[in-house]
């Protein structure tokens, strides 16, 4: 951390529901989540008592291939295919049946809240319901840089400032 080897790449919340956050690690080895999440939850769980114990966070893995960014973003579900429309900036996924409920989230809440970190709009299909697959990838812009962390007390300043200042 000291070394500017993590970064929030991204940040998409509901303020006092659930905040999800992608993360990325500029220096192989280094995992990005675990450093955010601290040994036994330490600095996750500091950010939490912060802004309030009722509020989850998600930290997810941030990937400049846009399918993967978007199955992680989506996590916990465990996605079968992701088809883009990068034009529209949309994307088509593909879950089982039985992930369609933890796609989607209480109130629609997981996909709203991965289409608010990805930029696009996420529809979620359940896999026998799936129409056949479309083709095609158009390149779109990759996301913003966010500056590296410098020391280990800016990683809990950062996580609560991109929190507090994402709050709706």
């Amino acid at each position: 951390m000291e070394s500017g080897a993590v970064e929030i790449k991204g940040i998409a919340r509901e303020a006092g529901v659930r905040t999800k956050l992608a993360v990325n690690s500029t220096v192989q080895g280094v995992d990005p989540v675990g450093t955010f999440v601290g040994g036994h939850g330490t600095r996750v769980n500091a950010v939490m008592s912060e802004i309030g114990e009722q509020e989850k966070i998600d930290i997810i893995v941030w990937s400049e291939d846009k399918i993967g960014y978007i199955t992680n973003a989506l996590s916990p579900t465990k996605v079968s295919k992701v088809v883009l429309d990068d034009k529209a900036m949309k994307a088509r996924v593909i879950v089982p049946e039985d992930q369609l409920s933890i796609a989607i989230g209480k109130s629609g809440q997981n996909v709203r809240l991965a289409s608010k970190l990805t930029g696009y709009d996420i529809d979620i299909e359940a896999e026998k319901e799936a129409a056949p697959a479309e083709t095609g990838v158009v390149e779109t812009t990759a996301l913003p840089k966010v500056p590296k962390l410098k020391k280990k007390s800016d990683l809990e300043n950062s996580l609560l400032e991109a929190i507090e200042e994402h709050g709706e």
